[in-house]
């Protein structure tokens, strides 16, 4: 089964991490990739939320927005999609991920098109 593994952190603690200590963790990312194999699916890290836009459609008019939907003390900052054997195994990978440390990691299986046709 798939699990996204949805990370969220303080940006601006985040951006206060020195150059050369963000470069270990990134290694040690993908180190853990590496480890992992086929049950990394994919993940990337996102942009700034300054950098986001938010689109709603009300009553059949489009609003655009600049920022993030909400303001909160961590933001969306990444994912990572792993295909584990199930929850604990998901939980066990979200914690191996470096970021885990300094961030909070919400574990959600994914529903594929065909359950959610029978829902």
């Amino acid at each position: 089964m798939q699990y996204l593994l949805i990370i969220y952190s303080n940006e601006a603690d985040f951006a206060n991490i020195p150059d050369q200590q963000k470069a270990a963790i990134y290694q040690e990312f993908n180190k853990v990739r590496e480890e992992l194999g086929a049950k990394f699916v994919g993940g990337n890290q996102l942009q700034p939320t300054a950098t986001a836009t938010v689109v709603r459609v009300r009553e059949g008019k489009r609003l655009v927005t600049d920022g993030p939907f909400a303001e909160t003390k961590e933001q969306l900052g990444g994912y990572v999609l792993v295909d584990a054997k199930d929850l604990d195994e998901a939980i066990a990978i979200a914690a191996r991920l470096p970021i885990a440390r300094f961030s909070s990691i919400e574990v959600r299986p994914l529903m594929v098109q065909a359950q959610a046709a029978q829902r």
